[in-house]
């Protein structure tokens, strides 16, 4: 399966990250989009809620003129950051009254996150899910079954 060089980066840093306990969702320099920058920090003024989808006019401004931060545009990272948000089990927008894991740390909650990122990647690039196993193992779930069998009767 041929990928995107922005992909493959992504995906290298963000491996490197969780192998080397350097994830943290709650910390602009260590959370997904941070170590897809390099761990810098300066995409947090894309927007003005960490979190939100809404560009504020330096993420419209820089959006609109087409800017690209190792291949992403400031939507697509926001949507990247809000993507491993909810994986991790947040309530959005991030904001200490709201939900968030106990240990956001935890190597399961930054696995789901991680997928979670990983498999909107992959929709980004119109590749296949890489974090899709059940081609695997031949699984089709109930929701697949049915519409078969909705649509077979």
């Amino acid at each position: 399966m041929k990928t995107s060089l922005r992909f493959n980066n992504a995906v290298q840093k963000l491996y490197n990250a969780f192998h080397n306990h350097t994830l943290h969702p709650e910390d602009c320099k260590q959370c997904a989009v941070g170590n897809i920058l390099n761990n810098q920090d300066f995409w947090k003024h894309l927007s003005d809620d960490h979190g939100s989808l809404t560009l504020n006019y330096v993420g419209l401004v820089n959006q609109k003129l087409g800017k690209r931060f190792n291949g992403f545009t400031p939507l697509e990272l926001l949507q990247l950051e809000r993507t491993f948000l909810k994986g991790c089990g947040y309530q959005l927008p991030l904001h200490h009254k709201n939900h968030k894991p106990k240990n956001p740390t935890h190597p399961d909650t930054l696995f789901n996150g991680l997928q979670a990122v990983v498999s909107y990647m992959c929709k980004l690039d119109n590749i296949p899910d890489v974090m899709d196993c059940s081609s695997l193992f031949k699984f089709k779930s109930e929701k697949t079954s049915m519409r078969s069998l909705q649509t077979i009767e």
